[in-house]
């Protein structure tokens, strides 16, 4: 039997030193847009009930999920999204608060991919939820902190705009079961077009049908929604159209310019969204750093009725997008060792220069001629020796403990 002891499972990675400073970096830049818009913080279990995560029209696919079995045989699954257990959250125990709720959080979400996906099974992710407001000024608020998100860790970003409610009208009007359904989302949503146009020949020529097989190509500025708008859709199909146009005039007025998009082939992957859905994109990066939309119907499902929108960044991508800019991090500039019987001395020297911000390390040699070879190897450019006095030893100077002990430039 092979022994795994040595590896990751497949889809999680170690982080490592520089990839761990971009990680809380780009925590802490969002940390502090979230909280200065009046979010707070919230954490979810990273364990839930499987119930949670199956309750129709929000369902996860179950082969997507990590699952475990609890001391009393319920069945649980490692988190994987964090809207739906905010939304269970905002149902059981924030029902008293007053509305708007503006929530944010900072977790992983573990998901398994198919074998050699790339993709990884376990994302952290930061994001806000802002849960009992509805409308234009509201979906304005939530994007207008997406974007602040994006401008914190990239110069060059992109937002595209979708709408949820377009897709389930078109569908419902052509009375496609849900797993037909959920067939022409996926071909959508990855611009499969020959498998799209598969899928959509049995259903004819009717004006749903064409719109669907026009919508993975409608992809730019206004223009798209001129064509979408000769279509001459009515109902729920139009009412999302209008909606749209109307939004993506108002971001025009904030400045975006052409970081803005439409594009009409972003469905979401989730069925709970029911309106305006968004990605946020950046320069080298293939796939959406940020994702989000807006989920009326989702916290009834665990409670009183609450409108909702929101969005969650992807922190690997956006580490990744940070660490190549970071100044390097300021190595250690002063090595404390005591000499026999000066141990407890020596520490209270090295807390002494922590506490004056010096990036220093305890020495955990015997002779001082180890300390010295180890500072050395390290780059280190002093040893504090701790005894009667303290003194302080340029290492390029000295090479070995003799050299060092005639060595003395004073008390530090």
């Amino acid at each position: 039997m092979k022994n795994y002891s040595k590896l990751t499972p497949e889809g999680v990675r170690d982080v490592l030193f520089d990839q761990c400073r971009a990680h809380r970096e780009a925590q802490r830049r969002l940390t502090a847009i979230f909280t200065r818009r009046g979010y707070r913080e919230v954490i979810t279990p990273g364990l839930e009930y499987y119930d949670v995560f199956s309750l129709p029209g929000a369902a996860i696919p179950q082969q997507e999920m990590y699952k475990t079995i609890d001391g009393g045989g319920r069945l649980l699954v490692f988190r994987p999204d964090s809207t739906l257990p905010i939304a269970r959250m905002a149902a059981a125990r924030l029902q008293g608060l007053r509305r708007p709720i503006r929530l944010y959080y900072s977790q992983s979400v573990y998901r398994t991919w198919p074998e050699l996906s790339g993709r990884s099974h376990e994302l952290p992710q930061m994001g806000v939820e802002l849960l009992g407001a509805s409308g234009l000024r509201a979906d304005l608020e939530v994007i207008g902190a997406a974007i602040e998100a994006l401008k914190a860790v990239a110069g060059d970003y992109r937002i595209e705009l979708g709408h949820a409610g377009l897709f389930r009208h078109l569908v419902e009007r052509l009375g496609l079961s849900p797993e037909a359904r959920e067939e022409i989302r996926a071909t959508i949503e990855t611009k499969n077009y020959g498998a799209l146009g598969g899928l959509l020949d049995p259903l004819g020529d009717s004006t749903e049908a064409k719109a669907l097989r026009r919508l993975p190509r409608l992809f730019g500025g206004e223009e798209v929604l001129s064509e979408a708008e000769s279509w001459n859709l009515d109902g729920g199909a139009a009412e999302a159209l209008g909606y749209l146009r109307t939004l993506y005039t108002a971001l025009q007025e904030m400045g975006l310019g052409q970081r803005l998009m439409v594009d009409l082939g972003l469905v979401q992957r989730n069925d709970y969204y029911t309106g305006v859905v968004f990605s946020g994109y950046v320069q080298g990066r293939g796939g959406p750093v940020l994702t989000g939309g807006r989920y009326d119907g989702l916290c009834a499902l665990f409670g009183p009725e609450m409108p909702a929108m929101g969005f969650a960044m992807d922190m690997d991508a956006a580490a990744g997008l940070l660490e190549p800019h970071m100044s390097r991090e300021n190595g250690v500039q002063v090595l404390v060792h005591g000499e026999p019987g000066f141990e407890p001395q020596a520490q209270q020297e090295l807390l002494r220069r922590t506490a004056e911000g010096q990036i220093c390390e305890g020495s955990v040699w015997e002779t001082l001629t180890e300390a010295l070879e180890y500072a050395r190897a390290g780059g280190i450019p002093t040893v504090a020796l701790v005894g009667e006095t303290v003194k302080t030893i340029d290492v390029e100077e000295v090479k070995d403990e003799a050299a060092a002990n005639c060595t003395d430039k004073g008390q530090a």
